[in-house]
């Protein structure tokens, strides 16, 4: 649904985007991450025909969004991070505006307006003057504009910026119900509410691109999981004998108690294994020899934060060498 290939912007001697490829599948969400400066917005607005590009191209369901501008941009919808609403119109009074601007037939508005209201839920504020909405309300009303044409594919700049934790929840399940009907490419600072929407996650630094692949397999691949928390029916002296017999166990620390109630039976490590080692299976087999149940068992693996911060200050250290 969507190309861009070898996509470059530069402004004098400055590159904010560089040579940048990636596709992204019909139906699919795509998490466009990178860190403040890496050229996020710039590609977006690359992607919907805002900025022209110095290099590249960028396809939209088979249109050149330069040699054709009109057929790819009636496929593109797009919400800026700041919603570009008009503060004195109602809703129902904006939406039937940029209705207009888009072209869509005199005959069918009234009923897309109504559509697109129905779809973010704010038919009940159709009649309310957009700068009287809350801020999670104008995002609404952002995003209808958005939809208005049926776009097959959705650009969305951090639609959650400034909503509260109600909001954004709701925000989230809009986002999950538009793709069953769009593809989406949502910007967010948020990586929690990537890793919780995205089917797959795209992360550039200084224009480039750095991985792009499942939230899974990104955490996987650069990091994967690095052992076990581990909660056993015995003492601490039995445990840490089990454990110390395993083989692919590198080291072990028990993990702290402080609001362990007094009834729970379980004693906790925090256990490491060796490089490229899996240490679940064997954990489990020792402590069933040794007649000690496992109770719990779950992995440590490093959070797609950490692996965003890791994967972005590598492609620094490297750039400043």
């Amino acid at each position: 649904m969507i190309q861009v290939r070898d996509l470059v912007k530069r402004y004098g001697d400055f590159c904010a985007v560089d040579h940048l490829s990636f596709a992204v599948e019909e139906g699919e969400i795509l998490g466009f991450l990178g860190p403040n400066g890496a050229g996020k917005s710039t590609t977006m607005n690359m992607i919907t025909g805002y900025l022209s590009a110095t290099e590249g191209d960028v396809i939209i369901n088979g249109h050149n969004i330069y040699d054709e501008p009109e057929l790819a941009k009636r496929d593109i919808g797009y919400l800026p991070e700041i919603p570009p609403v008009y503060p004195d119109m109602r809703v129902k009074e904006y939406l039937s505006f940029a209705a207009e601007l888009k072209g869509l037939p005199r005959s069918g508005r009234k009923e897309a307006v109504a559509a697109v209201m129905e779809a973010v839920k704010i038919t009940h504020m159709q009649d309310k003057l957009i700068k009287h909405l809350s801020k999670g309300y104008r995002q609404r009303t952002g995003l209808a504009q958005a939809l208005l044409g049926d776009p097959k594919v959705i650009i969305l700049d951090e639609p959650t910026v400034g909503l509260d934790p109600a909001q954004i929840i709701e925000m989230r399940e809009l986002i999950r119900r538009l793709a069953k009907g769009h593809t989406v490419i949502l910007s967010s600072h948020i990586l929690f509410e990537v890793n919780a929407v995205c089917d797959r996650i795209l992360i550039i630094n200084h224009g480039k691109k750095v991985v792009i692949d499942t939230p899974e397999a990104i955490v996987s691949m650069l990091g994967g999981t690095e052992g076990v928390h581990l909660g056993v029916k015995a003492s601490e002296e039995q445990a840490a004998g089990v454990l110390s017999s395993v083989p692919e166990v590198e080291h072990f620390a028990k993990e702290a108690e402080e609001e362990k109630k007094p009834s729970d039976p379980l004693v906790r490590f925090a256990v490491y294994a060796k490089p490229e080692a899996d240490v679940r299976e064997s954990l489990f087999y020792a402590f069933a020899k040794a007649g000690y149940p496992i109770y719990e068992m779950r992995p440590i693996s490093r959070s797609l934060e950490e692996v965003f911060i890791a994967v972005t200050r590598e492609e620094k250290d490297a750039g400043d060498l």
